[in-house]
């Protein structure tokens, strides 16, 4: 009796796993320049504060703590920016499930202690804008907290959702400063106030949006 010596056809894979399994790190051109720009940014607003004896701190008269819990909160935000980018990275995520989990854990716990931080220092920020700077941390808080509760409960799409919507908040400060320098760039006769409390609100309510379009262009394709 002869043997059938061909091997087993392989089960056949799903077509949106053949498509993520199809894209490659280098089609993904986005996430370097994103990162640069990312480290850009805090290269070029954090700086001023790592000497205080020149930083442009804010009056904080009889809260010695302030200067150490601000830099604490920067560098805590810093870690929380850093580690999003990566977090959003598909082929990251789908190549080494492992590295996206502990990146996440990193992400959860520097949000919460940079947002915790930006709450109990936001009282002494400029009285321009403020509202929005306290409204942004709560949401950045609040989305990132559902978003890390939605993933213990495998609630994979909610998970993705929310943790989107807190990428959009920790990205937000980009539109802000580049609103504000165009403002001062152009000269224009406006009161500056008008461009700082726009400022702190018109990031991340941009960002949220381009989220949200994103969440619907996607809605029908596979969460993996």
């Amino acid at each position: 009796m002869v043997q059938n010596l061909e091997r087993p056809h392989a089960p056949a894979r799903p077509a949106g796993a053949a498509v993520a399994a199809a894209r490659s790190w280098w089609r993904r051109p986005w996430i370097l320049p994103l990162f640069v720009l990312s480290v850009s940014y805090i290269v070029y607003t954090a700086r001023p504060y790592l000497d205080e004896s020149t930083a442009p701190l804010m009056p904080h008269e009889g809260f010695s703590a302030y200067y150490p819990l601000l830099m604490t909160h920067i560098a805590f935000a810093t870690v929380a920016l850093l580690t999003s980018v990566f977090q959003v990275w598909g082929w990251l995520r789908r190549r080494f499930p492992a590295v996206h989990r502990w990146g996440g854990r990193v992400y959860v716990l520097t949000t919460v202690v940079a947002g915790v931080l930006g709450l109990v220092i936001v009282p002494f920020a400029p009285p321009v804008g403020k509202l929005g700077v306290a409204v942004a941390t709560m949401l950045w808080l609040a989305f990132t907290v559902i978003g890390y509760v939605k993933i213990r409960q495998r609630r994979y799409a909610e998970h993705r959702k929310f943790m989107l919507y807190a990428f959009a908040m920790v990205m937000n400060n980009f539109w802000g400063s580049s609103l504000v320098l165009i403002g001062t760039k152009l000269e224009l006769s406006i009161d500056p106030n008008y461009y700082l409390e726009a400022a702190r609100w018109i990031g991340w309510v941009i960002n949220l949006m381009l989220v949200q379009w994103w969440l619907n262009r996607t809605a029908g394709r596979p969460v993996l």
